[in-house]
């Protein structure tokens, strides 16, 4: 029995669509993850998470867990799932990418990493054994291969140092991970993940009808708001029988029910979506319940990488060796490290649709809205990146017209949400003005409010990558997309 079962479901040129199912969860791809980092994905709520963005996986740090609070600790509490209380899927980096970052405060061998904790200053020391060791600890569903990350602009020598190295280091990454799974240190570990599955099922049919509740009471706000809107157009005609010095009141009137009549659109614009995410979720539904019935082993999932950087020769080598050894899935590392985009864009051209068909692809790190349509083009199904909760800590906002600073003055008196066209909870209730407002005094839940809607933003972009792709027109809405954010470069949203 293999740890996860991996279902090409769509394709359109590169792109392609599929479900991935691991022990806790089922999840269809191409999907974004967003970052726990240090057990939690920050300023938003793992209620949220799951109920409204239904995110079915995200990011746990291993270097940033060995360091705080401990792998021994986490054990001792159950596993990160228990310890942090998220019972979907998890993916754990190595460590890697963090350790090497810090290049004046570590020491390279064949062995592993020497290094100076950021926090204390304490030596520290991590190998392939020991992060698989970590990651065992932690009980995630997918585990990274320890690897080396060379900087972008690596010269060719150094890289191909370095990725030779990675695949070594690879090769002891899986010897020490089979044997902690042989001797059961895995704290994840399901017995029986199809009970698992079907409890799933159970709770995304509950969700389901949470939404379907949801719909209902956003379509009865509708109607009470045009029953207000009515309302006050008979008080505007009643107004204007009353004297002239009362003409000035109907002005206000007449200003607040062109106000209302705006709030009315977005309201039409939100229900809209809201219907098509219900369509969604109930074909996604039927999806889960023909998979859950393959039986898969309980036990964790490990990938590999493949490095080189810009060298496409090198990633061509660096392919070959990762996939002799051979894994459950497979990641491209050593992307966005300060390369040019269109490196990046090089590399995933020529790397990504020589990579196993029959194994998931994904893109570590990466990246912007664009960056993600631009790699499922190109046939990658996974990606993670801190992106959206770091830009929500500073004020920015992604959009389906953009990436707007909320800190812009011209946002003072702006009753719109901060995307007209999303959703979710945030952009259903707050206004940009009043968004404003809460990150210039300095209030947490600015931060707390942006980081929520820039996720949403980010997993409904993919569900609608998803819905293109099978419907065979994600190179419309690819062109769609990418239009939309360079008429908002134009206009300076």
């Amino acid at each position: 029995m293999q740890p996860i079962e991996w279902t090409v479901t769509a394709q359109e040129g590169e792109a392609r669509t599929g479900i991935l199912r691991t022990r806790r969860s089922v999840i269809e791809t191409p999907v974004f993850m967003p970052v726990g980092t240090q057990g939690t994905v920050k300023g938003v709520r793992y209620e949220f998470l799951e109920d409204e963005m239904d995110a079915r996986i995200i990011l746990g740090n291993t270097y940033h867990l060995f360091l705080r609070p401990g792998a021994e600790i986490i054990r001792e509490m159950g596993g990160l799932h228990r310890f942090s209380t998220w019972n979907r899927s998890l993916l754990t980096d190595s460590g890697g990418f963090q350790v090497f970052s810090l290049t004046d405060l570590r020491k390279l061998t064949e062995e592993g990493v020497e290094f100076r904790s950021h926090i204390d200053g304490s030596k520290k020391f991590l190998s392939p054994e020991v992060s698989m060791e970590i990651q065992a600890a932690l009980g995630s569903e997918i585990v990274m291969v320890f690897d080396e990350c060379p900087p972008g602009d690596a010269g060719y020598e150094q890289t191909k140092k370095s990725l030779e190295m990675t695949a070594r280091w690879a090769k002891r990454s899986k010897d020490r991970f089979n044997e902690l799974q042989d001797a059961g240190m895995d704290t994840g570990f399901i017995e029986n993940p199809l009970s698992e599955a079907q409890k799933q099922l159970a709770d995304a049919h509950k969700q389901l009808t949470d939404r379907e509740k949801q719909l209902s009471d956003a379509e009865k706000q509708l109607s009470d708001r045009k029953k207000q809107l009515t309302d006050r157009e008979k008080q505007a005609t009643d107004s204007k029988k009353q004297l002239s010095d009362e003409e000035k009141q109907l002005l206000d009137t007449e200003k607040q029910l062109i106000d209302r009549e705006k709030q009315l659109l977005d309201t039409k614009k939100q229900l809209s979506a809201m219907k098509k995410q219900l369509s969604a979720m109930k074909k996604q539904l039927t999806v889960e319940e023909k998979q859950s019935t393959v039986e898969l082993s309980g036990r964790q999932a490990l990938f590999g990488i493949i490095q080189g950087a810009g060298h496409l020769d090198l990633r061509r080598q660096s392919l070959e060796l990762t996939t002799e050894i051979g894994f459950d899935g497979y990641a491209i590392g050593g992307l966005s490290v300060g390369e040019e985009k269109s490196v990046m864009y090089e590399v995933l051209e020529f790397l990504a649709h020589k990579m196993p068909q029959d194994a998931p692809r994904y893109l570590m790190g990466v990246g912007t809205p664009e960056d993600l349509i631009e790699a499922v083009h190109r046939g990658v199904d996974m990606f993670d990146c801190v992106m959206p909760t770091r830009n929500g800590r500073t004020g920015s906002a992604f959009t389906s017209r953009g990436k707007i600073n909320i800190r812009n003055a011209k946002f003072a008196r702006d009753s719109a949400p901060l995307d007209e066209e999303c959703p979710c909870s945030v952009c259903r209730r707050y206004s940009r003005s009043y968004i404003r407002h809460l990150y210039q005094t300095g209030e947490m839940l600015a931060a707390m409010l942006i980081s929520h809607h820039n996720l949403a933003f980010f997993l409904d972009t993919m569900r609608k990558v998803r819905q293109s792709i099978k419907l065979g027109r994600f190179n419309q809405f690819r062109k769609d997309f990418l239009r939309k954010l360079q008429e908002n470069e134009q206009t300076d949203v």
